[in-house]
């Protein structure tokens, strides 16, 4: 449980970290590399730790092992720790996480900046979801 709790911490850490710098993204994106160099790093981190914590869970419950990042998300849903039509469009993070991951070079200030960014209340939506389900106070 206690590297659950940490997971949990560093998410929240890094959606604090993204909520600071999000603002006049797309001017900056383009213009600043270290700006669009460090958004995009913390970015990676956050889809990543989420991937992480839903492994972490999967563990800790004793569930089927995941062959995927997506499949993770799935087994959450399936054991109603997740609530499934959540699970299964949350489960987006992790093409995410691989598009950062293998592509940063294509990315559009538009699909950060817009899509991105817009999307963070999903990753409070997860965490809270998560805290619910295995009966955490947060962290």
């Amino acid at each position: 449980m206690e590297r659950i709790l940490q997971k949990i911490g560093r998410i929240r850490e890094y959606l604090k970290l993204i909520n600071s710098i999000k603002n006049d993204c797309v001017a900056r994106f383009t213009s600043d590399p270290l700006y669009r160099g460090a958004l995009l790093h913390y970015l990676y981190l956050l889809a990543d730790s989420c991937i992480t914590l839903s492994e972490l869970v999967i563990k800790y419950k004793k569930l089927r092992l995941p062959q995927t990042y997506y499949e993770a998300f799935d087994i959450l849903g399936e054991n109603k720790i997740l609530e499934p039509g959540f699970a299964f469009s949350f489960a987006k993070i992790a093409g995410f996480r691989n598009f950062l991951a293998h592509d940063y070079e294509k990315i559009a200030e538009s699909a950060i900046c817009k899509n991105a960014l817009s999307k963070l209340e999903g990753v409070e939506e997860f965490l809270r979801q998560i805290e619910d389900s295995l009966g955490i106070k947060e962290v």
